[in-house]
């Protein structure tokens, strides 16, 4: 799918949407999807934690949109918000811009990412963080306005996975503050995205699937302006093929991870 060029001044948000099929594709199948990446002032690109090749994809993307000289940034949501490469010299160590980032390997393994953070710190282009820093988390969580900032319908699609993504181990009086996280970790990454948008230039974001999708992620909290030219391409992981233009524009493909039951190991970890 070719690229369109954008109008002068458009505003296009674009969620790269990532999922598996069926059969195992060829590396070189995979990796040939980034051809399609879109011309657009805002690549949302969604991906499954777990799966490499989303990775790599992500690095792809920052090579091809850094050689265009195109990628005014690379916004994380692996990074928290306040932080950022900006300044620092192409030749930095990795170990000095981990350090600028504060980086945390338990939550994000810098050997998934460390590839594409350095991708762009190569090619001069600032890897900014934008994810909820942990120590505000307690006040969000408190904070019934951010409830009314998504329909209702999507307020209680995020109670509902809250439930489901821990196991239905969590309490349920702890379900309504742990959509308000979800929500303000949305809410910042498509802020601190739109900080750094330029004309005729890209801001490239990655974070997680759920984050990125048209019908109840950062789309829809995005500033008036940037949120009424919205075009998305979502890039989420799944063993399902499954293109919904309500969630994505754009569909990417990888061949499957293993299976884990990560319900098994916070059932032993709880137990222990």
């Amino acid at each position: 799918m070719p690229a369109n060029c954008l109008p002068a001044g458009l505003f296009t948000v674009l969620v790269l949407s990532l999922h598996f099929h069926s059969a195992a594709l060829a590396q070189t199948d995979w990796r040939a999807q980034v051809r399609t990446l879109p011309n657009a002032e805002l690549i949302l690109l969604g991906e499954q934690h777990d799966a490499p090749e989303h990775q790599e994809l992500a690095r792809l993307s920052v090579e091809v949109l850094a050689n265009k000289k195109v990628l005014s940034a690379l916004v994380l949501e692996m990074a928290d918000a306040g932080v950022s490469t900006e300044g620092m010299p192409t030749e930095s160590s990795e170990t000095a811009v981990r350090e600028r980032l504060k980086w945390s390997n338990a939550g994000w393994p810098w050997s998934r990412y460390g590839p594409v953070v350095m991708e762009a710190v190569r090619a001069g282009v600032p890897v900014v963080g934008s994810n909820l820093p942990r120590s505000g988390m307690t006040a969000v969580m408190k904070e019934d306005a951010l409830d009314s900032k998504v329909p209702s319908a999507v307020l209680a699609g995020h109670r509902e996975r809250m439930i489901e993504g821990h196991c239905g181990l969590l309490p349920e009086s702890q379900v309504p503050a742990m959509a308000r996280i979800q929500i303000a970790r949305d809410e910042r990454m498509a802020q601190t995205a739109s900080m750094w948008m330029r004309s005729g230039k890209s801001v490239l974001l990655l974070a997680g699937a759920e984050h990125v999708k048209k019908d109840r992620g950062i789309p829809l909290l995005l500033d008036a302006k940037s949120k009424g030219k919205v075009d998305v391409v979502w890039m989420q992981a799944s063993t399902a093929v499954n293109r919904n233009p309500a969630l994505a524009d754009y569909d990417w493909q990888t061949p499957p991870v293993p299976f884990k039951d990560y319900c098994a190991d916070m059932k032993k970890s709880m137990q222990r």
